[in-house]
């Protein structure tokens, strides 16, 4: 059965993270996500602190972003700043390479460095279109074993592609309810929004969030 607009809009991390990105378009953004009664903006961290008024919004950053190869330290060091500029969650890519050396103990740990310095919530991406079924269940075990809040599929910006449904419900099973799952990346239009919270996706992150609610189709982009 499918969810509401509104319902569906109470979902959305309303999301600019393109490189070019102005502070005026930022404005924008939030002006946007406040008409359209989305849960929160997912920004770049360079834009905080925040002048506009954010009213009922949540504000989201990112750390690490988007190839995930930075150390711990340098994680959890962009990781507070944000949460002392203002950010109330905190989206980190982790290191796919060590997850694919087979180490997902260090994963771990440098979830538990970001997890340590952050003050709301942490979302865990995990570019679950690079990674095998095995991979995906291990990072969500990471995730969850290092205190994170949820796992989230995509930056958008990997090469291998976004969310995709059988990712989310992987991801879904995996963390059984313990965490929430965010499905971003390449939800373009009303019928994947739909698709992915049926997987079991709890938030979404849209950067065409206006088309989808209408039912049209979102450009390219996050």
């Amino acid at each position: 059965m499918e969810i509401s607009r509104e319902a569906l809009a109470r979902m959305v991390d309303h999301t600019l993270l393109k490189t070019d990105a102005t502070q005026a378009q930022v404005s924008q953004l939030v002006a946007e996500a406040k008409e359209l009664g989305v849960y929160s903006v997912c920004i770049s961290p360079s834009m905080l602190p925040l002048a506009d008024d954010l009213g009922h919004l949540k504000l989201a950053t990112v750390c690490g972003f988007p190839s995930g190869n930075h150390t711990p330290v340098a994680k959890a060091a962009e990781a507070a700043e944000s949460c002392m500029l203002g950010a109330d969650e905190i989206d980190m890519v982790i290191n796919i390479g060590l997850l694919k050396a087979g180490q997902p103990e260090k994963v771990r740990e440098e979830i538990e460095a970001v997890r340590a310095v952050t003050s709301g919530l942490l979302k865990v991406i995990i570019e679950a279109a690079a990674l095998t079924d095995d991979e995906i269940v291990a990072a969500c075990q990471a995730a969850e074993t290092a205190g994170a809040d949820y796992v989230k599929t995509s930056t958008g910006f990997h090469p291998a592609g976004g969310a995709s449904a059988a990712a989310v419900r992987l991801m879904a099973e995996t963390v059984g309810g313990r965490l929430g799952v965010k499905a971003s990346g390449a939800i373009r239009d009303w019928d994947t929004a739909q698709a992915m919270v049926a997987a079991g996706a709890t938030r979404l992150g849209l950067s065409g969030t206006r088309s989808v609610l209408e039912g049209g189709v979102a450009d390219g982009g996050y």
